[in-house]
């Protein structure tokens, strides 16, 4: 099993939509996910904006990436550096950390992460 930042046993982030690099609902890597789709983010309109204009448009669906379109309230992996940048930017979504892959911790401390941590059940 693949651990979380915490961790613990990584948990789903999401499969409605289905996330992740795999579209599993999990935010796992490999070696083929160049972009490290490794933090499992609660979705904001601020940071939609924020990544559209940085050239990402997570908002328009793409069927054929069996790609929904995002909006306010789902969770998704993103990208670690793309929130990296976000969260210098002040639009970094709060994170689900029992679902965030434990290679998280090579791009930031688990510090940051935790103070962007969404409450969880």
């Amino acid at each position: 099993m693949e651990k979380n930042i915490l961790g613990g046993d990584l948990v789903a982030c999401c499969f409605a939509p289905k996330t992740g690099f795999f579209r599993d609902g999990y935010c796992r890597t490999s070696g083929a996910d160049t972009g490290s789709h490794v933090l499992c983010a609660a979705i904001t309109d601020d940071f939609l904006e924020y990544t559209l204009k940085r050239g990402n448009d997570l908002i328009t669906p793409k069927p054929e990436w069996n790609f929904p379109g995002l909006k306010a309230g789902d969770f998704w992996c993103l990208c670690a550096l793309r929130w990296l940048e976000a969260e210098q930017a002040g639009a970094a979504p709060l994170l689900k950390l029992s679902a965030c892959h434990e290679r998280a911790l090579t791009f930031a401390p688990l510090s940051l992460y935790q103070a962007y941590a969404v409450a969880e059940e």
